[in-house]
């Protein structure tokens, strides 16, 4: 080489691994944050409470996901990216089934509680706040439309 093309630049291999893993770590914690954002989840709208009786009047478009004697009274059930509850006599509820500690889904209702498998969190079946952590994050609501004896995603 001459001198007016200066010296080749050597990368070491640890700049390249340490720049790697650098994105990676990013990427990874970027994926386990919690989001406030009511609009990260599938079905989830902002302010959402769930649908309560039977009045929405053929307004759901969404797809069915569960007939009402299918949620247990102070209990609820599992349908794939929601978790729909019956905190009381025909009050259903609907969150995200995805735990806010690291995505998760959760896995059960009982005694009022929505259960987290992975780390044991635990979210109350009546509003999607946090019973115990890890997570600090309520669950996100979701809306759904009650209409006779089918709960569908509004």
């Amino acid at each position: 080489m001459t001198g007016s093309q200066g010296t080749p630049r050597t990368v070491a291999r640890r700049t390249v691994v340490a720049a790697v893993g650098g994105a990676g770590l990013t990427v990874a914690m970027t994926a386990c944050g919690g989001s406030d954002d009511p609009g990260q989840t599938v079905s989830d709208k902002p302010g959402g409470e769930g649908a309560t009786g039977g009045t929405g009047g053929g307004t759901g478009g969404g797809a069915e996901i569960a007939k009402t004697t299918d949620i247990p009274e102070g209990g609820g059930k599992v349908v794939g990216e929601v978790v729909v509850t019956q905190p009381q006599a025909g009050v259903f509820k609907a969150f995200s089934s995805k735990c806010t500690h690291q995505g998760c889904a959760v896995k059960d209702v009982s005694a009022g509680v929505i259960n987290c498998p992975c780390h044991n969190s635990q979210f109350d079946a009546t509003d999607g706040s946090v019973k115990a952590g890890p997570a600090t994050t309520p669950l996100p609501p979701a809306q759904i439309v009650v209409e006779g004896d089918t709960i569908r995603l509004a």
